[in-house]
Parts: structure tokens; sequence; C-alpha cells
């Protein structure tokens, strides 16, 4: 273990210094994999990107105020050297003028750029392409994303696994048979690093040889529990750790239903594997059904209070699950790695984007999409087959067809 990652304690309350790690820089080239070490491009467009930054490192500046001060100044660089009348007359309050004046004395935003390059964080901004675009569609997006590792395409295929810090026997296995089965079906688990199930469901994905995402509460320079640093390491080289708060961020407890909105958001759904009904898994999968995700819930004993939350959310409406097979029927994604292969080998079509736009979640005749789209049955018949193929629309019946969930949320943010 690095030296640069601190010595661990055992209390479970976020305000402890004791409970935290800290992740130290890429400044020994052995402290992590060849992969790691390479010095992460901060790939944003512009010298505006360090501006950003600086402002989410002032206490009560968030996504809207950073909105307004775009659009009155045209840039966040403009905002930042703006006096306090001009803040004012850009709609700001008297306490987030307040705010700015007081902290942009002691921030330095190339200081911060500087660090962020040491620390090898990634910086994407809502409109980078790099954003996950299925994040982007909720309604409280984190402006900013600091990544550390990488997100990859294949991770749109993801969804969050989380539950109890206080995992009985049945939890766990239950959490690893699911999670081992859903990463050797190239899904990707994203969960928050968390006692219990969350490292349950991290490691059985690493284990199964797949790829994990954990969401942060803090910033990604300490690890929260300092248990699971280890762990950290482990996701980073196969997988990314991400967090909307700037380094040094210390993990609050107000932070954490906060992240919760990103695990789900990310993800095509979420799955509680084991929970009582006053765990902040069951924060989670409201926070889904809001943003319009599949909630999955494992039944348990009646008799076990590990199991209320879940078997609660069952009897609401959540996708009951007895294995991993349940989960991938319900999101059409009994066939994710022949999908992305199909999507990397054949491009997309003029034509393909044609039918997109006759198709919808309520199934559609092919001679309806003919019709509607003037074109012949042979082309419109082989085009739906491809699509079929790479996972973008689902036969619903007899010559019968729907767009499939994921682009059915892509299509509806792009018309929006």
């Amino acid at each position: 273990m690095p030296s640069s990652w601190a010595k661990q304690a055992s209390t479970d309350k976020p305000v402890k210094e004791s409970a935290l790690r800290y992740i130290g820089a890429l400044e020994q080239p052995n402290c992590f994999p060849s992969c790691l070490c390479v010095r992460i491009a901060l790939e944003m467009s512009g010298q505006d990107i360090k501006y950003w930054v600086a402002f989410s490192l002032i206490p009560g500046i968030g996504r809207v105020k950073l909105a307004q001060l775009e659009n009155h100044f045209g840039s966040l660089g403009n905002a930042w050297r703006a006096a306090p009348a001009e803040l004012k007359q850009a709609g700001l309050d008297r306490a987030s003028t307040q705010a700015i004046t007081t902290w942009r004395p002691k921030i330095s935003p190339e200081a911060e750029m500087e660090k962020l390059d040491r620390y090898g964080v990634k910086v994407l901004k809502h409109t980078d392409p790099g954003y996950p675009s299925r994040l982007r569609e909720i309604y409280d997006y984190p402006p900013l994303l600091y990544v550390r590792g990488s997100l990859l395409p294949q991770d749109e295929w993801c969804l969050a696994v989380v539950g109890t810090r206080r995992a009985t026997v049945y939890g766990r296995q239950v959490t690893e048979e699911i999670v081992t089965d859903l990463a050797q079906s190239k899904i990707t688990i994203v969960s928050g690093l968390a006692r219990g199930i969350d490292a349950i469901a991290h490691r059985a994905a690493l284990a199964a040889g797949g790829r994990s995402i954990a969401v942060f509460a803090c910033g990604l320079d300490i690890v929260y529990p300092g248990e699971n640093a280890e762990l950290a390491r482990d996701i980073m080289e196969h997988g990314a750790l991400i967090s909307e708060y700037p380094l040094g961020t210390r993990p609050r407890a107000e932070n954490f239903p906060r992240r919760n909105r990103i695990m789900s958001g990310l993800s095509l759904g979420v799955l509680v594997t084991e929970a009582d009904e006053t765990s902040g898994a069951m924060i989670t999968a409201q926070l889904a059904l809001e943003q319009n995700r599949e909630v999955f819930a494992v039944p348990g004993s009646i008799l076990s209070p590990a199991s209320r939350g879940t078997n609660h959310l069952i009897q609401e409406g959540a996708k009951l699950v007895r294995d991993y097979t349940d989960i991938l029927e319900e999101l059409n994604l009994m066939t994710v790695a022949r999908q992305m292969e199909m999507r990397e080998v054949i491009a997309p079509s003029d034509t393909e984007s044609l039918l997109l736009k006759h198709l919808s979640a309520e199934p559609v005749h092919i001679d309806e999409v003919c019709r509607h789209s003037g074109l012949p049955i042979s082309t419109v018949s082989s085009t739906l087959a491809m699509m079929e193929l790479k996972g973008l629309v689902k036969q619903s019946g007899p010559m019968s067809y729907v767009l499939a969930r994921e682009m059915r949320e892509e299509y509806r943010v792009r018309v929006d």
C-alpha cells in the first residue's frame, strides 16, 4: 500500500478525520499501474474550464447560478473578473455576490488546474462530449464531473447496485451472484463505495473481470470509508471514480443524498439487493423513479429487517429479481456483448436515423413505418433487423417494433 494513502480507522461517521484516506498525487511512478501514471490531459474547450473549477469551490454557487453567470457574461472567465455591481446585474442575490467576492481572492484557477493535473483528474463540463449522456438528462445534473480513471463508451450499459451497510450473509450472497453474472454480461456496475452492499458489488464486478464506477460524496483525493482505499485503486484500474465535488471536499452528511442522484442518473436502472426501509438505498430508488429509471429489488424474508425495504419496493411496483436475467430482459440487454460489437463494426446510417423518427415506445407496424418514411419495405425490413441486432429497437409483436429503452431516452432528450 503506498504511503500516500493515509492510515484508516474504524469510525463510520463522515465527519471523523480518521475514517478517511487521502489519495496521493501521481508523483511516484510505482504508486499506480502504468496506464494511470500517464498524465491525463484536461480535455476541455478553451481556457474557460479553469473558471468553472474555481467557481465550484465557492459555497452556494451551483448549476443555476453558474448558468446565470455564463448567460449574462458570455463566459465564466468574464464572470470571474466581474465587479460586485456587475455580479448583481447578472441576477445574483446578495449572499451569492458576497460569497464570490469573499472567496475569489483566495482561489487561483491556474493552481487548481495544476493540482487536478497532478492527481490525474479529468474534468468534464456538462456540455462536453465525454460527459455521460444519460446523466445529462436528469433535472439536477452536476455541471461538472471530476473523473479519476476512465469512462468508456461501453459504460453506457450500466446498472446501479445499492443496499444496506450492514449486509447479512443472504445479502452478500445474492449481491455477489447477481453482480457477477451482470459483469460477465458486460454490464458496468455503479455504486457508492460504502461499506456493505456497495463494496460487495464493486468487488464482485471486478472479480468477474468487469468494470465498475464509484460515485464519491467528497473530493477524489479522499476515500471514505478509508478501509476501501485499496478497492478504490482497483476501480480506477478497471473503471472510474467520479464526483461532482472538487478536490479537498470532505464527506459531509448532506453530500450523500445528492451523490445518490448521480448514481441513479448514470444508470439504466437501480438494483436494491438488501435494505431496511430507512436505508439510504431507498433514497436512491426513489430518485431513480423520479428520473424515469427502472427499479429492481431482491425479495427477502419478511422476518428480516434487512429486507423490509426491498420487500416494500416490490410491493410498490419494483421489478422482482430472482437472478440477473430478470434485469437483462427488462432492460433489453440480453445480448449486450453482441450489441456493443455491432455498434462498433457497423456505423449508423441515414436510413436508421430516419426510421428512429417514426418509432416510439408504442408498437408501430412495419407497414406504417414504410408509409411515413417513404421507403420500400425491403429497405425498412433489413434496416430494422440490423437495428435490432444493435439493440436500438425491439420487436414487440408480428412485424411491429418499438424503440429500445435507452434509445427512447436519448431520442427524447435530442428532440426536447
